[in-house]
């Protein structure tokens, strides 16, 4: 930050609203500052720790500090943790433009080389996630294709990626149609406006596993590098009867009914995504994941949200038309030597919203009328038991309180849901290793072990095995036979994030 803590100062926001808010704002289509006030991000390991200690009771949120800690008493050189924050408010384009973000940690990887003598270790949360794989494409056409990988080699020894979003997360759907104050004493309206504001908003949006967009890298080689609107390419028969990928549609939002040839045709090229709810004057219009990152959805109720304008050119700006990467397509693994992937499962996690006009201006034009959820395996409705007549008159794919749908093996970690955080077990091989053990201190007895799983290419693979209702455990999937100089390993964890097992495990795997 500059002239003081102003990104998330609890202080700063209950003593001075307009001026916080002046202060995080950037203009929703040049995402440059209000011209009375600059906001940057922090530097150092301040930067990662907590956001505003001490305020009022404590701690507001605690990042990073317990594992600095743990690494220290572990025996790594304070110095030799180097912190990458950056400004999450940016769309990882502008993040280069304005911040020159990615030659800086390109710089920062070579001097580590220099001063440790040997490759880094990389930790990266949620959206840092999302960031690190920007970084790697954007090396890609910064140093000489022969010489990618070696750099990789020599700069990167392992990459955890705990809590990634692969495939996007719903409640950044929710972020933008009505706002989410994580905790922030601000109305939804308010967070609204700040979150509309910020065009990383959209780097997290839902995406389909089917659908893939042209590789900038192959282009720039063949000499055809020229910036343009990429065609999402998709699997066409699965994204029609599968929620393309999701567990169910991510968006049903009701809007005021018309007749007229015009809107009728845009709903026919919307690929029939029109439920008839004509109760008096509205429609329910119902969209999965990929019709919201390719901007199908926002373009449906352009006539009735503001926002959608913007929406739909930071969609194509920032995202669509990148001439590094359209960050709203799958990932495939990242050619580096190691990669943990670390998420937590069995928590309530949304993964479906309906909408409907509040009758109020904007930013509070929205409200949710009912949500959608995945618990351990099956989809329920948050409202359904209240109003269950009147969903199975209208909704034919709801009854009662369990919604129908494409539920995955688990649950997700109450944010990201389970089929975007377990993208990663696609990156393993055809048979795979598979180890449950209680996350608290155990004697060995109750460790369980499958060999060879055998594991459907781009699938998901799940553990066969026994479990107490009463104990969290620790699942890792590991290559069975792993490909020369490569090591794939994902660790799931019951309730929550890395406990004393991760940071066992962690230890043995980095030091092999």
């Amino acid at each position: 930050m500059e002239d003081g803590r102003i990104m998330l100062s609890i202080g700063q926001l209950l003593s001075a609203v307009n001026c916080w808010l002046k202060c995080m704002l950037l203009d929703p289509y040049t995402q440059s500052d209000n011209p009375e006030c600059k906001s940057r991000a922090d530097t150092g390991l301040s930067a990662i720790t907590e956001i505003d200690p001490g305020y009022i009771t404590g701690p507001l949120s605690s990042v990073w500090k317990d594992w600095i800690k743990w690494c220290i008493e572990f025996g790594v050189e304070a110095n030799a943790i180097i912190p990458a924050p950056y400004d999450w408010r940016l769309s990882p384009s502008k993040l280069e433009e304005r911040d020159l973000y990615f030659h800086k940690l390109k710089l920062a990887f070579e001097t580590a080389l220099k001063q440790r003598g040997g490759p880094s270790i990389v930790f990266a949360h949620s959206l840092g996630n999302n960031v690190f794989r920007y970084f790697l494409e954007w090396l890609k056409l910064e140093i000489a294709p022969k010489a990618y990988i070696q750099w990789l080699d020599d700069h990167i020894h392992a990459y955890f990626a705990v809590g990634s979003p692969f495939l996007g997360s719903v409640q950044m759907i929710e972020s933008t149609l009505s706002g989410v104050t994580f905790g922030l004493p601000v109305s939804e309206g308010t967070a609204r406006l700040m979150s509309n504001s910020f065009a990383s908003t959209l780097w997290m949006l839902p995406f389909s596993k089917y659908c893939r967009s042209d590789n900038m890298y192959s282009k720039h080689l063949a000499g055809n590098s020229k910036k343009g609107h990429k065609v999402y390419h998709c699997d066409t028969d699965k994204l029609k009867f599968n929620f393309s990928g999701w567990p169910t549609n991510v968006v049903n939002i009701e809007v005021p009914f018309r007749g007229d040839d015009a809107y009728s045709s845009f709903l026919n090229a919307a690929r029939g995504n029109l439920s008839s709810m004509e109760c008096g004057l509205s429609n329910l219009l119902s969209f999965s994941a990929h019709e919201v990152a390719d901007g199908t959805f926002f373009k449906a109720i352009e006539d009735y949200d503001p926002d959608s304008k913007r929406v739909l050119y930071q969609l194509n700006n920032s995202y669509h038309s990148d001439p590094i990467l359209n960050p709203l397509t799958p990932w495939e693994r990242p050619p580096l030597k190691n990669i943990f992937c670390i998420y937590g499962v069995d928590l309530k996690t949304e993964v479906g919203y309906y909408f409907a006009p509040s009758g109020k201006p904007y930013p509070d034009n929205w409200i949710i009328t009912d949500v959608i959820y995945e618990i351990e395996g099956s989809l329920y409705s948050r409202y359904s038991q209240y109003i269950e007549v009147i969903l199975i008159l209208a909704h034919p794919f709801r009854s009662g309180n369990l919604v129908s749908g494409n539920p995955g093996a688990t649950s997700g970690d109450e944010t990201v849901p389970y089929n975007s955080l377990s993208w990663c077990k696609t990156w393993l091989g055809p048979k795979v290793n598979i180890t449950r053990a209680p996350q608290s201190e155990h004697d060995g007895s109750d460790i369980q072990v499958q060999l060879n799983v055998e594991h459907i290419l781009e699938g998901d693979v799940v553990a066969n095995m026994t479990r107490s209702p009463r104990v969290k455990y620790i699942t890792y999937f590991e290559d069975s036979e792993n490909l020369p100089g490569k090591k794939t390993a994902v660790w799931e964890l019951d309730k929550g994030i890395p406990d004393v097992a991760v940071k066992e495990r962690s230890n043995m795997d980095v030091n092999q």
